[in-house]
Parts: C-alpha cells; sequence; structure tokens
C-alpha cells in the first residue's frame, strides 16, 4: 500500500526528535519489543531521529538502541516478562530523557514498571501511549488509583485492539484510538515462496514455550497426523525442557532454539502451515499477519484478540483454544487440501496488505505533530504548580 506524495513530502520539513520507550528487554523477542523496533525503523526511514529505550540482556539489537540496563523475570498477564524496575534503570532513564530533548515520548504498554513509569513521572516532553496488553491484569486491578495519576501525564492513548481499549478503560477510563498494530511486510514479501522437493510437511511454531501460547496441545495435535508431518518449533521458555524430555521420542519434532527475525521469515516461507494454538491473553495477531505476507496458511485459536485479525475459513482456520483434536482436524485439512491452502493464502495476502508498519508510521507522526502543537499552549508543570499555590495563598486570606 504506497503512502501519497504529499505526505512524505510534508516528512521533510521538519525532522522530529522521537523516543521510543519499551519496559521489556529488547534483546528478548515479543510481541511489543517487536512493535517498537519495526516502528523505530519505519520512522528512521521517514528521516526523524528516533532513539528508543529499553532494557537489554547483552549487546543492543540496533545502533539506535540506548540500554537502561538488564532486565528482571517478572510475572506479567500470565507470562515472564522481562522487566527493568529497578532503581538504577530508572536514573539512566531519566539521564536519557534529560539528555536527548526529544519532541515526542512514544510509550508502548507505558503503566508497566520500568522506563515508561519513570517517562511518565518525568513528563519530559507530550506523550503518547500505546496499550497492548488484553484480558486481566491484576497490577491494573490492584493499582488502578495510583496508575491513573500517573496515566493523567498521557497525551494522547492509543489501543491496538477494541480488547485492548476495553482493559484498559475498564481501570483507567479515558478515551483511547484505535490502531493495530504494523508489520514491516518487505520483511516477509521479499522472501519468496520456496518450493521443496522433499514430500515431507511442515508445521511452523513460533512462540515462548509457556503455558499461554499452548504449544502442548500443538504436540497433542501433531502425535496424530500423518509420519511425514514435522513440526519446526522456534523460541524457547519455561516449559521447553519438559517439553523435550516428554516427547523425546518423536523425531519429527525440530527443536530450533531462538531464531532471527530474517531465519523467521525464512522458515514462513518453507513451512505448510503456521501455527498459532494460544490459550489466551492475545490482544493482536501481529504474528498472523507476517504468516499472510509470507503467503503461509493459518491454523489458529479462536481467540478474540486473533479475530481481529484473521476471519475463518476466509483467510485462516480457527478453532476452539485447547482442543487437540479440533487442532489437529484444522492441520490436517490444509496439508491435504491444496485448494483450501491456496484460498487462504490468497485471502491472507490482501489482509495482510492493510496492516503496513510505513502507514502506521505517518499516522503516529500526524498524531504526533498535533500534540506537540498543542503542547506549547498547555502550561508547564512549574507554571500549574504556581497557579495552584497562588490559589491556596488566596483562600487562606
Amino acid at each position: 500500500m504506497s503512502v501519497p506524495p504529499d505526505a512524505l513530502a510534508s516528512e521533510s520539513v521538519s525532522r522530529l526528535r522521537i523516543g521510543l520507550l519499551c519496559p521489556y528487554s529488547l534483546t528478548t523477542p515479543g510481541g511489543v519489543q517487536g512493535q517498537v523496533m519495526g516502528l523505530a525503523r519505519a520512522l528512521r526511514k521517514m528521516g526523524h531521529e528516533v532513539r528508543v529505550l529499553g532494557p537489554c540482556d547483552g549487546a543492543p539489537p540496533d545502533t539506535f538502541v540506548t540500554p537502561i540496563g538488564e532486565s528482571l523475570p517478572t510475572v506479567a498477564n500470565g507470562s515472564i516478562a522481562p522487566l527493568a524496575p529497578d532503581p538504577s534503570a530508572a536514573l539512566r532513564t531519566i539521564r536519557v530523557l534529560r539528555d536527548e530533548q526529544f519532541d515526542v515520548l512514544h510509550l508502548h504498554e507505558p503503566l508497566t514498571p520500568g522506563a515508561t513509569i519513570t517517562a511518565l513521572v518525568m513528563r519530559t516532553a507530550p506523550i503518547v501511549a500505546t496499550f497492548h496488553a488484553a484480558g486481566e491484569s491484576l497490577s491494573y486491578k490492584y493499582l488502578s488509583a495510583p496508575l491513573k495519576g500517573f496515566a493523567s501525564a498521557i497525551d494522547h492513548r492509543v489501543a491496538v485492539s477494541k480488547d485492548a481499549v476495553q482493559l484498559a478503560q475498564r481501570y483507567l477510563g479515558g478515551d483511547y484510538q484505535i490502531l493495530p498494530n504494523g508489520v514491516e511486510l518487505d520483511r516477509f514479501l521479499s522472501t519468496s515462496r520456496i518450493a521443496t522437493s522433499s514430500d515431507r510437511q511442515s508445521v511452523f511454531f513460533c512462540g515462548r514455550h509457556e503455558p499461554r501460547k499452548g504449544l502442548e496441545v500443538l504436540l497433542q495435535a501433531h502425535a496424530t497426523l500423518p509420519d511425514n508431518v514435522d513440526v519446526w518449533i522456534a523460541s524457547e521458555g519455561p516449559e521447553t525442557e519438559r517439553l523435550k524430555r516428554e516427547w523425546a521420542g518423536d523425531s519429527r519434532l525440530i527443536w530450533l532454539g531462538r531464531i532471527s527475525d530474517a531465519e523467521k521469515a525464512q522458515r514462513l516461507s518453507q513451512a505448510d502451515v503456521f501455527c498459532a494454538p494460544s490459550l489466551g491473553g492475545e490482544s493482536f495477531g501481529v504474528v498472523l499477519i507476517e504468516a499472510m505476507a509470507a503467503s503461509t496458511p493459518i491454523v489458529a485459536s479462536a481467540l478474540d484478540g486473533y479475530m481481529n485479525v484473521a476471519t475463518h475459513e476466509v483467510d485462516a482456520l480457527l478453532v476452539e483454544p485447547n482442543d487437540p483434536q479440533a487442532l489437529e482436524s484444522a492441520l490436517r485439512r490444509i496439508l491435504l487440501d491444496q485448494d483450501l491452502a491456496h484460498r487462504l493464502v490468497s485471502n491472507g495476502q490482501k489482509r495482510a496488505s492493510g496492516f503496513s508498519m510505513v502507514l502506521l508510521a505517518h499516522t503516529y507522526v500526524d498524531i504526533y505533530r498535533r500534540i506537540i502543537a498543542e503542547s506549547r499552549h498547555r502550561p508547564t508543570r512549574r507554571q500549574r504548580l504556581r497557579r495552584f499555590l497562588a490559589r491556596d495563598g488566596s483562600s487562606s486570606d
């Protein structure tokens, strides 16, 4: 999908200094991290100055990333999140915010402990916040009062889906603009579909090895598929070693470990099916869009987050979560029915074109410019404090 020439011309008028903040370790694969890095690349291609701030466990993943410290495994939303909520990380964040003098700050998962909350407290520039989580959040539930106070520093709220809006509004209130996540389509479209002469077929799984991602359900479903069907299992997690032991007798399981974005795109281009058997907690199905862009048929759980992206029997097969028999049946259908696979792929390619990261970046730049302009007419924190003290003094006379 192309961007109008006048939009490109308007970007050359003034370049913005943009700070993108992520509370999760940028060296650990994850949906939010992927969005932050992809958006940063798109904004930089448009000519803006962009720095990404977040925890890093090892070397930063790119030259435009400023690490604020190492992460600490923290339980969040049914998963183990790599966060950096410690005081040393907060001090590094404050130092970078003061040194960089950003025109605008864009916080992803703004109320997650770490860099984003620090940025809300400091508020060194106008703030856009993107809410990703859906379902339920214990921190929102039990800490809604203080979190509302932090959220008051946000100038513009964005949510990636209606489910993310529902969670945020339930505990924080406020108005939200829905902007679905974006995908760097060229990373997947440029990887041409690879045909193999082998009589073997493959199912590709890429997700953290934890209960909510449903890997064990996929392994149960795969057990009764034909002997020539392999499962490529990317990433790792707390269940990796147990699942490897319990399924050690099946040579059709290929454990890939952590893989790069380039290998993920390549594996998608080679796989006969991409499977996302998650049990819950998904606010948006970016990985489904990536599979669609790579021309790979999809079997996924019928979760609200995934149904924001995919439609059953149109561009994917969607099954009830945690049902190995239904999952096995859907996988078998695609593996045996090439006409069905081709129809799903064709519709999926059309669907993926509407989630361009380039278009999303242009939309965000419009938001950045608007809130920057509005902030020039808004009193500063010091001015608000002076007015408050003046009113308080006059009322005591």
